[in-house]
Order: structure tokens, then C-alpha cells, then sequence
């Protein structure tokens, strides 16, 4: 932004000594405009820069509810590592946040060693992941955003389109986002592990929490 004000500045010398003597004592009102041109342009080009957001996995947690007749079953995954980039001018996003699938656990250990072998595999397949490509709406440099994130879920050896309405709230050096969304792990191709007398949906529901630091947009 000092290249910016210093050719202002050049702009304004220029104007002076071209300036008849009756006008030399006159700022150019051009040269005022131009300069503010160019400090304007300097902070959108900053505000517009790409973001990394940085995922915390003291910070970030994946919660699932799978329903079933006469109970619910509550659970949560672990976070390996994450790590998006987003550009806020184009709505372009990359990266990925990676969940430990072997982490899985819902309180019964009987009920976990089956999700394990039976639905997820874990063994076979070690990891659920969400890459992120593009997000629509608007992303305020602080406070609290609404975003529909696009990316592609990974889970059980296959990729799923997947958009998801996350809840970003940004200030100058961290960020955190709340996101509920439903998986159709049946249609996904995983077994549905209801046995006799205990059913469950062949759909389970998503919260994921996410916070950690940011870099770009000013920050080191």
C-alpha cells in the first residue's frame, strides 16, 4: 500500500509543475481522487486475499445421532488433521480435514466393535475425510457468516458430493464453524446393522464443530 500512496504522490508533483502559476497553489482535485483510488484498491486487494484456516484437533470434533426404534444412538469421531484455504473474491476452497474413522466410539463396546467391522470397516478404510472446493455467500472478515460449502466426503472407500450450511464466525487470527448435515451411509453403501428387535435409520445425522487459527488476509 506505500507503492500506492508514493505514486499518488508522484502523480501530484507531476500535476504541479505542469500547473500554470495561477494554479500552482491549487491541490489538484484529481491527484486527491486518484490517491484515494489507489488506497481503496490497496484494502480490497488485502480483504480479497486467500485465506488458511487452520483446524485445532483440540478444538474440533465430529458428533453422529443415528435414531432407532425406542433409542438413539449418540457418538463422536476424533480429528486427525485439516487445513482449508479459501479464497473470498472467487468462492474457491481447497484443502482437507481428515477424521480418524478407527476413532469412533458411542459408549457401548459391544455396539462399537460391530460399527467398526460391520458398517464402517475401519480397519480397511482408516479415515473419513471432507475436501472442500467452493463455497457460495458471503464471508465477513469478522463475525458471523452463512456459507454453502461444496466439497466431496470421503467415507468407507468412496467419494460423495456433499453441500453442506456451515456457520463461520471469523475475527483477526481465529476462526470456528458449525455444521449439520445428514449422511445416507445405507445408499453409501454400508450395512445398516440393525438386529431383531433393534432398528435403526439407514440415515445418520452430522454435527461437526471445527475452530483453530487463521493465516493470510494480515495475519503472519
Amino acid at each position: 500500500m506505500s507503492d500506492n500512496l508514493a505514486m499518488a504522490h508522484l502523480f501530484e508533483n507531476d500535476c504541479r509543475s505542469r500547473a500554470k502559476p495561477a494554479d500552482r497553489n491549487v491541490r489538484p482535485t484529481w491527484a486527491i481522487l486518484w490517491a484515494g483510488f489507489l488506497l481503496v484498491a490497496g484494502v480490497s486487494a488485502a480483504a480479497a486475499q486467500e485465506l488458511t484456516l487452520r483446524v485445532d484437533p483440540s478444538q474440533t470434533s465430529a458428533a453422529f445421532t443415528l435414531a432407532g426404534t425406542g433409542h438413539t444412538v449418540h457418538g463422536t469421531f476424533n480429528l486427525k488433521s485439516g487445513e482449508i484455504r479459501f479464497d473470498p473474491a472467487s468462492g474457491k476452497a481447497s484443502g482437507e480435514i481428515v477424521f480418524d474413522a478407527s476413532s469412533g466410539e458411542t459408549g457401548n463396546q459391544s455396539r462399537d466393535r460391530k460399527m467398526h467391522k460391520d458398517v464402517l470397516q475401519s480397519q480397511r478404510y482408516p479415515e473419513i475425510t471432507f475436501r472442500p472446493d467452493r463455497a457460495e455467500g458471503s464471508l465477513a472478515r469478522q463475525g458471523e457468516s452463512t456459507l454453502q460449502v461444496h466439497g466431496l466426503f470421503g467415507i468407507h472407500g468412496s467419494d460423495h458430493e456433499l453441500t453442506v450450511p456451515a456457520q463461520v464466525t471469523l475475527s483477526a487470527d481465529k476462526w470456528n464453524a458449525t455444521a449439520r448435515f445428514v449422511i445416507p451411509y445405507v445408499a453409501w453403501g454400508m450395512r445398516n446393522p440393525s438386529v431383531l428387535f433393534l432398528k435403526v435409520g439407514d440415515t445418520v445425522d452430522i454435527e461437526l464443530r471445527c475452530a483453530g487459527g487463521i493465516a493470510g488476509a494480515g495475519s503472519p
